[in-house]
Order: C-alpha cells, then structure tokens, then sequence
C-alpha cells in the first residue's frame, strides 16, 4: 500500500481533496492511505524513514524544492499537484499522479508530469 501524504498551508482545501481522493481509489482498486499534514508538520509526519509520497498543494510551487529535498532525505519522494487539483476533479488528477509515480512514468521531486 501507498502512502500518501498531502501537504498544505492549513490543511482546509487539501483535506477535501484527500476525502475525494481515498473514495476514488477504492473505487479503482488502487490501495492508498491518504493523509493531510500542514506545511508546519511536515517533519514530525515524514520521520527519519518515510517510503511513501508528499503531494504538494499548487499554491506551494515556491515551496516545493525545499519540501521535496526534505522528503527526498527522509526516503520518500514529492510530488507537485497541478493546479486542476484544486478543482472539483482534483482527485482524478492527483490519483492519476500517484498511479504514473508508481508505474516509474514519472520522476519524483521533480514536479507533476508536465513540468
């Protein structure tokens, strides 16, 4: 199973995306286990060992090298969500995300797969 773990400022926007998320993951059969950390929380969720991936908020994108070495240290990798994630098909977007990172079509800490 996947872990992942959506970062954010407050945790408000991201906290609708995650339910949205787990509900359509289990509709698709892709083992998820999704939770929302604040930017602030970050370091006591990620641990000295931590296999699973970020999902980096878009209104994070100037944040996101330094959230992605943090993780990338920790063991896990960190991707940017696209700006469609904080619309209502965000979910698509972001499980379509964590399904490519797994299936090795992209390159974590690097961004989302258009950048």
């Amino acid at each position: 199973m996947t872990r992942a773990l959506i970062v954010c400022f407050a945790g408000a926007s991201s906290t609708f995306l995650a339910s949205r998320l787990r509900t359509l993951a289990l509709a698709r059969g892709v083992e998820i286990d999704v939770s929302v950390v604040a930017l602030s929380e970050l370091a006591s969720n990620l641990g000295d060992e931590f296999s699973g991936i970020v999902l980096v908020g878009p209104h994070m994108h100037t944040d996101f090298d330094l959230i992605a070495a943090r993780v990338s240290a920790a063991g896990g990798s960190a991707l940017l969500l696209p700006q469609e994630a904080a619309s209502p098909a965000g979910a698509e977007t972001a499980l379509e995300l964590i399904v490519d990172y797994r299936n090795n079509e992209i390159h974590p800490n690097k961004g989302t797969l258009s950048a």
